[in-house]
């Protein structure tokens, strides 16, 4: 059937590009445009804004900076200046860019000027070819002409692989001046057959089906949508519904609106296929013009953070207020960008305050979990993982990672029976997961138990997942502690391969090629493993081989029982 998620929308707007490379002209401030390109490479755009605003001061007729200054503007959410430098850049090579097409557009739409938007469409204006056929039927809807408009949603419909796209927004079309009878035919499946939606249109459909009367039907579509698990906004509108209450459909209240959520839905098709900065652009014309779409500012920030501008995703992040439906979302994403950004402390309240609120909470609960068991308080993080557990309203073969972080936190804790219990939970909901097949395996091998078992475990976890260094590290090291040197030295030279700056796996190839004799290779992969920042715990035992052999040191370990470390296992 079709689908939103369209591999043919990919290719057609990719077709577009962003620019091409920016050259400062002999009158521009050098400082000032390096600058700009160096914070623009960095993804920066705050910082690339404000240079390229000092090096427009001295050439302010450079269509390169001009053309650097929309990116910029346009990814930081700048709009005003953004059309302005469209303008000014127009009005000097007669065209502006696809860039100032964005900002242009953008502008128009946020005017409501349909009028102008179906202007620019005539003159050639290129956005895209599904954003181009898609404003113009919102803009055909926002002049009051909706026989055309939704003529013109079904030629979007006849492009294949963009068909979902049509249907999709002419039931909002529809929806938006009060035909939930033609909506709800499309959305489900009578008119055209079933199309793909996401999350957003579900509630969507919701809000149609209740404007019918048909309360009953709207709390059957979010059960099959989504199941029954905890979900706050889910439940919020399963309340509401079975109270009896008329939703509003508010998903589309107007044309601006239908064209905010032709950016929206285009931004999820292209996140994760086309550059992240790309669908930056997309999302923040969806903001402009819907400031409270929060699905396009949960994406926004989203795709910040995986840009490394993990302040830029805080601040997106802290425009929901507490009453807001995605404010716990919200949190737990500004909690994740502030652990990127260095400020453990402030990540770490942050979700301690959620669990104080709203420890009812599955997702709250496993969030707070996660931060803590990466900031090493495993004993507080075991709590968590708990309660998350505890609110689990039946265990199911997703739930493994619960179970199996849990247990690499008592195993931290230094409680293995409590540990191996939970890990071979989570190979009960799921038999080849190989993280938890390597983390059992090698457990059991450091402690010497049911090693027949362990070895076979570590072996299916490279078999499935054979590229994995950490994984066939594992497999070369257990061989070590049985005693197998020689059948460790194959596995444990690929892991090297595969992890060559990981100090762990370089110091344990450095042990197994002591043990077949190779001393000068293993010493020097001991001063590699030391260049590789270990832990101050690992940086001794390392120099100590260096000073007097893994030998002497083995016979040390074996006399005070201290433990060898494992590698990490990309947790």
């Amino acid at each position: 059937m079709p689908h939103l998620l369209s591999r043919t929308l990919t290719a057609l707007v990719l077709a577009a590009t962003l620019g091409s490379p920016l050259r400062a002209e002999s009158n521009a401030d050098a400082g000032a445009y390096l600058a700009a390109r160096v914070a623009e490479s960095q993804n920066d755009f705050r910082a690339a804004s404000g240079w390229y605003g000092k090096a427009i001061l001295t050439d302010s007729g450079n269509p390169q900076l001009l053309e650097g200054a929309i990116l910029a503007e346009l990814a930081s959410g700048d709009f005003a200046l953004a059309a302005e430098a469209a303008r000014v850049l127009k009005s000097l090579r007669g065209e502006t860019s696809q860039l100032g097409e964005f900002a242009l557009l953008a502008d128009e739409a946020s005017r409501e000027d349909y009028a102008a938007l179906l202007a620019a469409a005539e003159g050639g204006r290129d956005v895209g070819d599904l954003v181009n056929s898609l404003v113009i039927a919102w803009a055909k809807v926002g002049e009051g002409k909706m026989s055309e408009a939704l003529a013109a949603f079904d030629a979007v419909t006849q492009t294949k692989g963009l068909e979902a796209f049509g249907y999709y927004h002419k039931a909002l079309a529809l929806a938006s001046v009060g035909d939930f009878e033609g909506a709800d035919a499309i959305l489900s499946g009578r008119a055209a057959g079933p199309i793909f939606v996401m999350r957003r249109g579900v509630f969507a459909h919701a809000q149609i089906l209740s404007q019918l009367e048909r309360n009953a039907d709207a709390v059957a579509l979010l059960d099959r949508s989504f199941g029954t698990g905890p979900d706050p906004i889910v439940d919020s509108l399963r309340r509401r519904l079975q109270a009896g209450e008329p939703l509003p459909f508010d998903t589309v209240r107007s044309a601006r609106d239908g064209i905010a959520e032709v950016f929206f839905t285009v931004s999820t098709a292209l996140n994760g296929d086309a550059d992240a900065v790309y669908t930056l652009l997309h999302l923040r014309v969806a903001g402009f013009l819907r400031p409270d779409h929060p699905d396009a500012l949960l994406l926004t920030a989203d795709v910040l953070e995986s840009l490394g501008q993990y302040q830029l995703a805080i601040d997106t992040y802290a425009l929901f207020p507490p009453e807001s439906p995605s404010y716990l979302a919200a949190e737990i994403g500004r909690a994740g960008s502030l652990q990127s950004l260095g400020k453990t402390d402030a990540a770490v309240e942050a979700l301690q305050s959620l669990a104080r609120s709203y420890g009812n909470l599955l997702d709250v609960q496993f969030a707070l979990g996660d931060m803590l068991r990466m900031n090493d308080r495993c004993d507080e993080a075991e709590v968590a993982y708990t309660a998350a557990i505890d609110l689990l309203p039946e265990v199911t073969e997703k739930d493994w990672v619960m179970f199996f972080y849990r247990g690499i936190c008592n195993e931290q804790s230094k409680d293995w029976a409590a540990a191996e219990a939970d890990f071979r939970q989570a190979l009960d909901l799921n038999p080849s997961q190989p993280q938890v097949l390597n983390y059992l395996g090698y457990g059991l091998v450091e402690r010497g138990e049911k090693l027949d078992e362990a070895l076979g475990m570590i072996k299916r976890a490279v078999a499935a997942d054979p590229e994995k260094g950490y994984i066939i590290d594992s497999l070369a090291w257990a061989y070590f502690r049985l005693g197998r040197y020689a059948e460790a030295l194959a596995p444990m030279e690929k892991a090297s391969l595969l992890e060559p700056v990981d100090p762990v796996v370089t110091d344990h190839l450095g042990d197994v090629y002591w043990m077949v004799g190779r001393r000068l290779e293993a010493q020097f992969q001991w001063r590699r493993a030391l260049s590789f920042d270990p832990t101050e715990k690992d940086a001794e035992r390392i120099r100590r081989k260096l000073e007097v052999g893994l030998d002497l040191v083995k016979s040390e370990e074996e006399t005070s029982a201290a433990p060898v470390k494992a590698a990490e296992n990309g947790d």
